[in-house]
């Protein structure tokens, strides 16, 4: 599956974050595959992931963000049981359960200096990612030195707003964007 998935995200490099009912209803119906999810329960996530497996699509949970959830690794357990094509996290012992789970595992980055800019490989280089994905997503110099210091594909998100966003991110390495904008989705 985590082939399926990269080479889904290869076809289209713009990634629907879903962060409400309203924009999960939208994107139901659209051509995007990959779904990053970024709201739910414990109560309403295997029915949030259902919906979106039942239209052909990839969902990626973002266990930080899902409220009732622990944190300790069982909680990517619960995840993958309720159906989540993958998980998206801050943490790296989810990353590395996910991994164990054979879940698609995106590692999160805020870089907002130096040091966090230079924690992004050493730390991806430990959890062993899928992907990583780094906020905000508009930073071309900073794009261009994470994808040139990770051996993995890099996402960005996170401010990205128009074309221009978008086409900045990718021009400088990232191979997708992750975005809540509804407007970016249609691009």
């Amino acid at each position: 599956m985590k082939n399926h998935i990269l080479s889904a995200i290869e076809a289209s490099p713009i990634i629907a974050a879903v962060k409400n009912d309203e924009g999960l209803a939208r994107i139901l119906a659209s051509d995007l595959k990959v779904i990053f999810v970024l709201y739910g329960d414990l109560c309403s996530i295997a029915g949030i992931v259902d919906r979106l497996r039942g239209a052909g699509k990839y969902p990626i949970v973002h266990a930080d963000l899902i409220t009732g959830l622990g944190s300790k690794e069982v909680a990517v357990d619960f995840l993958a049981q309720s159906g989540a094509s993958g998980i998206i996290s801050t943490r790296p012992a989810f990353i590395k359960r996910g991994r164990e789970l054979g879940l698609f595992t995106v590692h999160r980055f805020f870089v907002f200096d130096s040091l966090s800019l230079q924690n992004v490989a050493k730390s991806a280089a430990a959890s062993h990612p899928d992907v990583v994905e780094i906020l905000p997503g508009l930073m071309p110099r900073v794009i261009a030195r994470v994808c040139g210091a990770v051996r993995q594909p890099v996402i960005c998100g996170g401010l990205i707003e128009d074309k221009g966003d978008v086409m900045a991110a990718l021009g400088a390495g990232a191979v997708a964007i992750s975005t809540t904008d509804e407007a970016v989705w249609d691009l």
